[in-house]
């Protein structure tokens, strides 16, 4: 294997990332909460910026095809067809992947490591963000380590509510938390664990919070 980020760092990364957005966007536009009204990518972009700041930083792909990212990570590049039809996947984009960095000797050797979900504005748990863990999952999950080059999936996301908000945002990330852990342990050989959700307020105006939801095999 090539060089690559420790999760560590990557996931410091990613909190950054998301923390740096939203202070840039509460600069811009003096709006001290709502990083939820940025645009597409807003937060992806700055979580890449900061991901590109790593010693030996990997290779960086917003919305790569889960074909192509199954083509990069299966022990076969051909076998991604069959993956899909037997996983039920669709075809579609992960948010953000990373690669190995290295020097390539044609288009067909990339190696996929990382798959991200990066949502902004998450308030409740919605079928969208399960589908999400849910096919990261798939991609992840298999009987032996060497079945794939997949290290972890990461669901990072930004969360805020208003200070009239009957549900705290500590019951929110709770609830998500929970839903997710669901589908991670319908699936064999994963684990989840979960970093951020430390609640920022704002007096009378709200609270907002960033979190990596990690996904990864057991073995």
């Amino acid at each position: 294997m090539n060089n690559f980020p420790s999760k560590s760092d990557v996931i410091d990364a990613v909190m950054t990332g998301m923390q740096t957005a939203k202070k840039n966007y509460s600069f811009w536009t003096a709006d001290e909460l709502y990083l939820s009204y940025a645009p597409p990518k807003f937060l992806t972009i700055h979580v890449s910026q900061e991901i590109a700041k790593l010693e030996n930083p990997p290779e960086i792909f917003i919305d790569a095809t889960i074909a192509d990212i199954l083509r990069c990570s299966l022990p076969k590049r051909d076998a991604f067809r069959e993956f899909m039809k037997e996983h039920y996947l669709t075809p579609d984009v992960v948010c953000l992947t990373l690669d190995e960095r290295f020097e390539h000797k044609s288009d067909n050797d990339s190696i996929s490591r990382v798959i991200m979900s990066i949502k902004n504005g998450v308030r409740n748990v919605q079928e969208e963000y399960k589908n999400d863990v849910e096919t990261m999952c798939k991609m992840i999950s298999r009987d032996k380590k060497e079945d794939s080059t997949l290290d972890y999936g990461v669901f990072a996301f930004y969360l805020d509510i208003s200070n009239t908000a009957r549900k705290k945002s500590e019951k929110r990330v709770e609830e998500i938390i929970e839903a997710f852990d669901k589908i991670v342990y319908s699936h064999k050989n994963l684990k989840s664990s979960f970093k951020g959700g430390e609640i920022n307020k704002i007096d009378n105006i709200g609270e907002w919070c960033v979190g990596c939801y990690i996904i990864e095999p057991t073995f």
